[in-house]
């Protein structure tokens, strides 16, 4: 009878071993390091985050103030070049206006004529007010320095001093601006003569001679 091999048996068994042992080097060689931050490193991470994220917000800031404030230069730059240019066309309508405010004592062919002359006026001022340009009379009313240059005065007591007798030019603004003066002429109450004193009497007396000189 044959005897079972001893050796051939246990085999299978220290394989099984080898194989569990390889696992459990494997599992441990796999497992990920564990990183221990300190407390203070901890903080001084989170400050550093915070110091970069206040930064980017005041850049961002920084940028938005710079795009409104070239935007707000760009208007500014086109309402004054806009400006510049209406007030060289400002004289010529004075004087088209003045023209045509002197037709009523012309033949009807004229005044026909003036009444398309004044349409076209009517369309320069419409112009004028898609820019925000509007004018001003002053006739009448009391002298501003801010909105009028006085170019004639006149010393009356008909009128309280200051008052505007006429307009020769009218004004104009933008808005609130003013973009001309009116030009006007203002009354100006006459100076009154100051009373003589003893000293002017007796200069009076030295120099007049007595009759019996």
């Amino acid at each position: 009878m044959a005897t079972p091999n001893n050796k051939n048996t246990s085999e299978p068994s220290d394989e099984k071993n080898d194989l569990d042992t390889t696992e459990e080097n494997t599992d441990i060689e796999t497992e990920p390091d564990v990183v221990i931050i300190e407390k203070k490193e901890l903080e001084d991470l989170r400050s550093t985050a915070e110091e970069y994220e206040n930064k980017y917000w005041r850049t961002l800031a920084d940028l938005e103030n710079t795009r409104k404030r070239l935007q707000r230069e760009k208007q500014e730059h086109t309402k004054f070049a806009i400006k510049d240019v209406l007030l060289e066309f400002l004289p010529p309508l004075d004087h088209f206006e003045k023209a045509l405010q002197c037709t009523g004592q012309a033949s009807d062919e004229i005044n026909n004529w003036a009444l398309g002359f004044k349409m076209i006026l009517d369309q320069f001022k419409e112009v004028l007010g898609t820019h925000n340009i509007t004018i001003f009379h002053s006739h009448g009313s009391s002298f501003d320095p801010h909105i009028h240059e006085a170019v004639e005065t006149v010393e009356t007591e008909e009128h309280p001093d200051g008052f505007i007798l006429d307009e020769f030019a009218p004004g104009y603004k933008m808005g609130d601006q003013i973009i001309r003066a009116a030009c006007v002429k203002v009354a100006k109450t006459p100076a009154k003569p100051c009373p003589a004193t003893e000293d002017d009497e007796k200069e009076l007396k030295e120099t007049i001679p007595n009759e019996g000189e």
